[in-house]
């Protein structure tokens, strides 16, 4: 075992130690109280070719011969931008059950129960034959909390929380608890407060992947402390540290001994341990009318499971590293006025890395080391930047420009308007092409090192949101966007999946996304 893991062993045993003496001996049940949540919502996506979680190829890997693209099959992404396509439109109906018992002695339990599922997905008759059968539905139920917590430990503001659960800090920018698809982000592990305002401290792990014996050393954890002072009104001050720490086992090949001597002689098929280190800092408050909202971040550490992705040939890079930017700031103004409009103005940033094109020298050499393309990874993030471009939270690799005004007409009624331009941090290098009968023909596309670098303008977003709140309990939604789409949408970078999936087209066609809600909690 590595010292890190043996140490992170003694850290997780320790704190199930404390965790297991803080606990009262005795602890009685006093009550138990029941909630819940339906949440139903339809969604429409105009020019989108494909579902969310599967890609089709824009570019085959037979155009990208010796390229390092990060997929075997070339340039892969999930949109057309193209009116030709079919339009994705879908019902979504989430349950969410609560369950909490509160004990004696600080000490409580809480599970959440999900129910999710497509309208139409469990429908139990067949309408020509008439014939009914049972819904398919062994993965409707889940737990998605369900944890033991106690509180006051040692007469301390501390509290302790062990089992499933969510996570969100701050505004969720890189640790949400939910994305906007409905999609809980859990964690399984420990959580630990120190509440003493105006500090509050937290420090967590929790176990992301478990390999058993089939590795002594190949888990995936999860490490973080976060720390906020709200002791000045005006300014809140927070800092964390987060570690993603990936030990699963990595190899390109599997040769006799005498190869596998050799690959280590020359550093090859090499890869250590991924560890993602995050820290980062937020800075929030509000004077007068005015709010404000910065957080930056910092990515470092070795990202050899990324690195592995890019084997053009045999061999991925084993010197794959985090090294990237991150940061988002947002100032607004409300004014005291009917309606109380604000008005504001943000951006955000998310450095990429493009390493994908060769040069003339790179193209005949044949010991060419491939080099990963590693961007800002958004692995928890519940901030959505579009519902067209950023659907699941974790596009990077660009940056975006934000201005908008919000407004409530009445107390149950607010709407809000905002217009947003994205572009690419680093373009990709597409294979130089000429156009003939719509189509982009590539030139040559055996000699890979004939490119032509892909727009930066992904273009600009109209978004519109109107709520109502019928009563405290129950609110209805809906809303627009429009994506006037530009030419580094169709050209393609790689701005997807934290910069690993490909974000062009076949067309330049603009694209639209309509919902529209309603939720009650009980």
């Amino acid at each position: 075992m590595t010292g890190f893991a043996a140490a992170s062993g003694r850290i997780v045993g320790a704190l199930l130690l404390f965790a297991a003496v803080a606990m009262p001996s005795v602890a009685e049940l006093q009550n138990v109280s029941i909630g819940g949540d339906v949440r139903i919502r339809g969604r429409y996506w105009g020019n989108m070719r494909t579902t969310p979680r599967s890609t089709s190829v824009h570019i085959p890997a037979a155009w990208l011969p010796g390229r390092a693209i990060g997929d075997p099959r070339g340039a892969a992404g999930r949109y057309g931008w193209d009116d030709r396509d079919n339009a994705r439109k879908l019902i979504e109906h989430r349950t969410l059950l609560d369950v909490r018992a509160d004990f004696t002695g600080d000490v409580s339990a809480f599970a959440r129960l999900e129910a999710y599922a497509l309208w139409g997905d469990n429908f139990r008759g067949d309408h020509i034959t008439g014939a009914d059968r049972r819904a398919t539905t062994d993965r409707d139920l889940e737990f998605i909390e369900a944890y033991i917590q106690t509180q006051n430990v040692f007469g301390l503001p501390l509290r302790v929380r062990i089992g499933r659960q969510t996570m969100r800090f701050g505004k969720g920018w890189l640790l949400g608890d939910a994305s906007p698809s409905t999609n809980a982000i859990i964690h399984d592990g420990i959580r630990l407060t120190y509440d003493a305002e105006p500090f509050v401290v937290d420090a967590f792990w929790s176990k992301l992947g478990e390999n058993g014996i089939r590795e002594e050393d190949g888990d995936v954890d999860f490490y973080g402390v976060h720390a906020t002072y709200a002791g000045f009104e005006p300014l809140s001050i927070a800092a964390y540290w987060y570690l993603v720490r990936d030990a699963r086992a990595l190899s390109d090949t599997n040769f006799v001994w005498f190869a596998e001597w050799l690959e280590d002689a020359l550093g090859l098929d090499d890869y250590d341990v991924t560890n993602q280190h995050t820290v980062g800092v937020r800075l929030n408050g509000g004077h007068g009318g005015f709010d404000y909202d910065l957080e930056l971040a910092y990515q470092f550490g070795n990202a050899d499971a990324v690195g592995a992705r890019f084997r053009p040939l045999l061999y991925g890079d084993p010197d794959a590293e985090y090294d990237a930017w991150a940061g988002d700031l947002e100032v607004g103004y409300r004014f005291d006025v009917a309606w109380q409009p604000r008005v504001y103005l943000g951006g955000a940033y998310f450095e990429g890395e493009d390493n994908r094109s060769l040069s003339l020298l790179d193209w005949i050499n044949p010991f060419d080391q491939p080099r990963a393309s590693v961007s800002f990874n958004r692995s928890f993030s519940s901030r959505q930047y579009s519902p067209i471009l950023d659907p699941e939270e974790h596009m990077s690799n660009l940056y975006q420009i934000r201005g908008g005004v919000g407004a409530s007409p009445t107390e149950k009624l607010s709407a809000s308007l905002e217009l947003a331009h994205y572009g690419v941090v680093a373009p990709f290098d597409r294979p130089a092409t000429f156009n003939a009968f719509g189509f982009a023909i590539p030139i040559a596309p055996a000699l890979s090192f004939l490119t032509e670098e892909s727009s930066r303008d992904l273009g600009f977003t109209t978004h519109l949101i109107l709520r109502y709140d019928y009563t405290e309990d129950l609110m209805f939604r809906s809303g627009w966007e429009h994506l006037f789409t530009g030419k580094g949408a169709e050209d393609g970078s790689f701005v997807d999946y934290s910069g690993l999936g490909f974000g062009g087209g076949s067309a330049g066609d603009d694209a639209d996304y309509f919902f529209g809600e309603t939720r009650i909690s009980f």
